[in-house]
C-alpha cells in the first residue's frame, strides 16, 4: 500500500535528520508534519512520495493557499518537500527531484476563488425561489426578476459590481446579445450575453423595471423613465448601492453552501469558460484585463483542460 510505502520512506528521512544531519526534535517534529501533509495528500490521489510528480506539488501548495494558509508556512513545507526529495535522489530512490524548478510561493498568485458550476446554477436559481416564497406580492416578483437578471449578468459578462450598478439602458444591444460595458479607467468593452442572459433580462424590462421605476413597489410618488438611464434600479427609480448588490449575491449563493461575493461571479465565469476550453485572449477581452498577465492566472486551468485531452486523444499518452 502506498500509505506503507510513504511511512518507510518518511521513517527512513528521519532517521538521516536524526542521524547525519543532527536537527533538533523540534525541527524534526516540523518536518514530519509537513511531509505527512504531503503524503496524505497524495494519497488521494493513489501515489507515493517516491512516484509524486511536480504537478503533485504545485496542486498540493495551490490547495495550501486555498485553504488560507500564509505565503511563510508553505514556503516552508515546500523547504521540507525540498529536502526530502534530495535526499532520496543522493540516495538513489527516485530518478527525478519533482521540486525541482518550482517557484517560491512569494512568486505565486492566489487562485481567484470561484463557484463550481453546479453551486453556479444553484445560485441562479435561488432568487426567484427565495422571494416567491417569502412573500407573494407583486413588489417581491419585481425585486426577484431583477436580482435574477442581474446575476445573470454577472454570470454571462464576467462583469465587476461597479459595472453593474452604472450600467445604462442605452448601452444593452439584447435583439444583437451583447452590451457595453464601461470599466475601470471608462475603458469600453463589448460583452456577449448568453440566451439565459438575454431571457432575464427580457422578463426584467418587460415586467420589473417599469413596476420599479414607477413606484409600485414602495409607494413612492411615481418617476419617469426618461430619468433613469440606468438599466438596473432599486425600489422607486432609484439607483442602487454596492451592498445591496453585496447582500443579494449573499443571499442568493447561500442555496449552495456558499457565501459568494460579486466577484466570485466574475471569476466563475473565466474559471468555467477556461475549463470549457476558452483561450486565454478571449477570457482577457471579456473580462477587460489591460494586460494578459493579469488573465494568467487562470492559466492552471487551461494547462489542466490541455493535460486532459492530451490524456484522452493523443495514442501514446494512455498506459498501455
Amino acid at each position: 500500500m502506498a500509505t506503507d510505502a510513504n511511512s518507510r520512506v518518511l521513517g527512513s528521512f528521519l532517521d538521516y535528520l536524526r542521524i547525519e544531519k543532527g536537527l533538533a526534535p523540534l525541527s524534526i517534529a516540523a518536518y514530519t508534519t509537513d511531509i505527512r501533509q504531503f503524503s496524505e495528500f497524495l494519497d488521494k490521489r493513489k501515489r507515493g512520495l517516491l512516484n509524486a510528480r511536480r504537478a503533485d506539488v504545485r496542486d498540493f501548495l495551490q490547495q495550501l493557499f486555498s485553504h488560507q494558509v500564509d505565503g511563510r508556512s508553505v514556503g516552508r513545507k515546500l523547504s521540507a518537500l525540498r529536502h526530502l526529495y534530495r535526499y532520496l535522489l543522493l540516495d538513489k530512490k527516485i530518478e527525478h527531484d519533482p521540486t525541482l524548478d518550482i517557484e517560491s510561493p512569494r512568486q505565486w498568485k492566489i487562485l481567484p476563488k470561484a463557484l463550481a458550476r453546479d453551486e453556479m446554477e444553484a445560485t441562479l436559481a435561488a432568487p426567484l425561489t427565495r422571494r416567491s416564497g417569502a412573500a407573494n406580492n407583486k413588489g417581491s416578483e419585481a425585486l426577484a426578476v431583477r436580482d435574477r437578471a442581474m446575476l445573470e449578468v454577472f454570470y454571462a459578462g464576467a462583469l465587476r459590481v461597479s459595472e453593474i450598478v452604472n450600467a445604462k439602458l442605452e448601452d444593452l444591444k439584447l435583439d444583437a446579445g451583447y452590451m457595453l460595458v464601461r470599466g475601470k479607467g471608462d475603458k469600453e468593452r463589448v460583452v456577449p450575453l448568453g440566451k439565459s442572459a438575454q431571457d432575464a433580462l427580457t422578463e426584467y424590462l418587460r415586467q420589473s423595471r417599469p413596476a420599479l421605476a414607477a413606484g409600485k413597489v414602495s409607494g413612492t410618488p411615481a418617476i419617469s423613465t426618461r430619468n433613469l438611464p440606468l438599466l438596473f434600479i432599486a425600489r422607486g427609480g432609484r439607483k442602487l448601492t454596492r451592498q445591496r448588490i453585496w447582500q443579494m449575491v449573499r443571499e442568493a449563493s447561500a442555496a449552495c453552501g456558499r457565501v459568494a461575493s460579486p466577484h466570485m461571479l466574475r471569476h466563475s465565469c473565466a474559471t468555467h469558460m477556461v475549463e470549457n476550453g476558452a483561450d486565454l485572449r478571449t477570457v482577457q477581452t471579456i473580462l477587460g484585463h489591460a494586460d494578459i498577465s493579469t488573465t494568467q492566472v487562470y492559466t492552471h486551468l487551461a494547462l489542466d483542460r490541455l493535460r486532459t485531452v492530451y490524456r484522452e486523444h493523443h495514442p501514446r499518452a494512455k498506459a498501455r
